[in-house]
């Protein structure tokens, strides 16, 4: 952490670079205390994690129950990993013209661009985190009785689920990813919003600020899944 932090500084010292183009560490400090005097960087900050939170939360609805079925059932993993295996290919960019004609230039549109970005690649990774599941275990459920519908309940998914959290912690970084997309659409706040906006002026420090924002948030949410996957997975071995 403090290799980078020192290059930049170096860096900008120096003047190679024009201000302009690479701002100083202080003159970013400045411009996040700016921002966060103004209330501009915590309504932003809110308004991405909201959209991040519905998007992402609606994604992970979708996709546990598809992959958990995907990775116990072969015929639900005959009729749907053709398709989520092609739509995962489909950037979701590109369906921006179309939610913006189905869904108007309100929130539903950015949500739906942060649901299509995460929700085919979570589905196949929940689906392989069920399947490496280890046969013998249901096999011994069953043999003690067990049925169908326990076995999926009290082995199949209590021992997937630490990995399951991993796929989210994974995906959670790409709902992110596409927040700063999903904000081009006619926003008016949200961290990616505030970075185009600045990036009208050549306002490169609040630029810097706003990433550096984006990346601590990030990290917050991947410790935070970390720390329920080991609360939840500690029979895992």
């Amino acid at each position: 952490m403090l290799f980078p932090l020192a290059l930049w500084a170096a860096v900008s010292t120096s003047e190679l670079v024009d201000p302009t183009f690479l701002p100083s560490p202080l003159a970013v400090l400045e411009a996040f205390a700016e921002m966060l005097g103004t209330g501009q960087l915590l309504d932003d900050t809110l308004a991405s994690l909201g959209r991040v939170g519905a998007g992402f939360g609606l994604a992970v609805l979708i996709s546990v129950p598809l992959g958990v079925a995907m990775g116990t059932s072969a015929v639900a993993l005959a009729l749907l990993e053709p398709a989520v295996g092609l739509l995962r290919y489909m950037p979701a960019a590109a369906f921006i013209p179309l939610l913006i004609i189905w869904l108007g230039l309100g929130e539903p549109s950015k949500i739906a661009i942060l649901v299509l970005g995460v929700v085919f690649f979570n589905t196949l990774m929940v689906a392989d985190a069920v399947r490496r599941v280890p046969g013998e275990l249901g096999q011994a459920a069953a043999t003690l009785g067990a049925r169908r519908g326990e076995i999926l309940r009290k082995v199949t998914w209590p021992y997937a689920l630490p990995a399951v959290v991993d796929a989210a912690r994974i995906n959670a970084a790409a709902a992110w990813n596409f927040v700063v997309v999903a904000e081009l659409i006619a926003a008016e706040s949200g961290l990616g919003y505030r970075i185009v906006r600045a990036q009208r002026f050549l306002q490169t420090d609040k630029i810097f600020a706003v990433l550096i924002v984006i990346g601590v948030v990030g990290l917050l949410i991947d410790v935070a899944l970390r720390v329920l996957r080991d609360r939840l997975g500690r029979w895992v071995v």
